[in-house]
Formats: C-alpha cells, sequence, structure tokens
C-alpha cells in the first residue's frame, strides 16, 4: 500500500510517517530535509519562490518514480507532489510571491508530473491550527522557521482546506491534531484500523 502524510509546516508528518513505517516495516520517503533553497526563500520569498517549488516538485517526482521503482509493500511518504502545487505554489502566486507566468510554467510541469505518478491508496490529513502549527514548529527548532508568520500559515491552512474538500478526489483519513496526539494510543489505533482494512481490502 502507498501512503501519503499530508499537513501544513508544524503538523507532525515526519513523526507519524515515522511511526507508521516502523510499525508497518515500510519504506520511508521523507521531505527533502536540504533543499538549497530554502534558507534564501525565507529571506526573500519573492526572489526565491519559482526555484524552491520548481526544486521540491522535481525533488517529489524523482521520488515517487523510486517508490514506483522499489517495490517495497507499504510505502509512506511525508507530503505530497499535489501539495507543492495546490498549496504551496498556489500560495505564493495568490500573495504576490510567484508572478503569474511562473506559476504558469509550474503548473505545466506539474501536471505532465502526475500523469507519470499514481495517487496514494490514502492520504492521511493532519488537520491544526495556527497556534498548534507554531508550538510544534518552535518545539523542533529549526531556525530557519523561527520567523514564519501566523499570517502565512493561516493562509496555507485555508488552501489546504479547500483542496482537501474541494480538489482531492482520492480516499483520505482526517487526524485533528488539536486534539489528537500520536501519543495516545487511541489515536494510532483508530489510523492502524483503517490502513488494516485497506491492506485486507487489497488481498
Amino acid at each position: 500500500m502507498y501512503i501519503a502524510i499530508a499537513g501544513n509546516i508544524g503538523s507532525g508528518k515526519t513523526t507519524l510517517t515515522e511511526l507508521l513505517t516502523e510499525r508497518y516495516q515500510g519504506k520511508a520517503y521523507y521531505e527533502e530535509p536540504d533543499n538549497p533553497y530554502i534558507g534564501d526563500f525565507y529571506e526573500d520569498m519573492n526572489r526565491w519562490s519559482f526555484h524552491l517549488q520548481i526544486s521540491f516538485l522535481g525533488s517529489r517526482l524523482r521520488q515517487t518514480m523510486d517508490m514506483l521503482a522499489d517495490g517495497a509493500k507499504d510505502i509512506f511518504q511525508d507530503r505530497t507532489i499535489y501539495e507543492d502545487a495546490h498549496i504551496f505554489a498556489g500560495n505564493l502566486h495568490q500573495m504576490g510571491l510567484m508572478s503569474s507566468r511562473d506559476f504558469g510554467t509550474y503548473m505545466k510541469i506539474f501536471q505532465i508530473s502526475t500523469d507519470l505518478i499514481p495517487k496514494p491508496d490514502l492520504l492521511i490529513y493532519l488537520k491544526a491550527s495556527v497556534p498548534t502549527l507554531i508550538s510544534q514548529i518552535r518545539k523542533r527548532g529549526r531556525e530557519y522557521e523561527q520567523n514564519i508568520d501566523s499570517a502565512y500559515l493561516e493562509r496555507l491552512n485555508d488552501k489546504y482546506n479547500h483542496w482537501i474538500d474541494n480538489l482531492y478526489d482520492g480516499d483520505i483519513l482526517v487526524v485533528d491534531k488539536d486534539s489528537e496526539d500520536f501519543s495516545d494510543p487511541q489515536v494510532m489505533e483508530r489510523i492502524c484500523a483503517r490502513l488494516d482494512e485497506l491492506k485486507n481490502t487489497a488481498r
């Protein structure tokens, strides 16, 4: 099964990916931690937005192609190619931080990319309010994230909710991170029950 974990910055995607990979003895694919543009992007979003998003898009496409070639039984992916386009690139364009020309070019490449790869069997969306996101961002202490504006996170949340409610047409499981913590066994059991059902159906 191919499971993707989606969510805003600080929602806990990486933590859940690690927990599920260990539980199912699967293979994890994580978001690129050392994108060469990310530090520059947070210093000057207008200048570096297109570079950052194209870099992420290429990395995500390569990752997904590697996943397909790998043949692992259970795969867990930290963030998807769809979020790159519909959430982050779309938000930058809406904010005026990516020109319409650059955004159009980006979306053409995105559409070609999505024709080459399958949708996840299940998308787990980690929904979280801005205060929860900010709390988690501070806890993990990545220097380049510490000055992220709360209004920026709110805009991303609006994009995520619109994407989940209106655009994404695959199977979705929503986890409310404001009230559901992975340290709670009942939360993990609810998630794993859905995955077990998916695995049994596929047999």
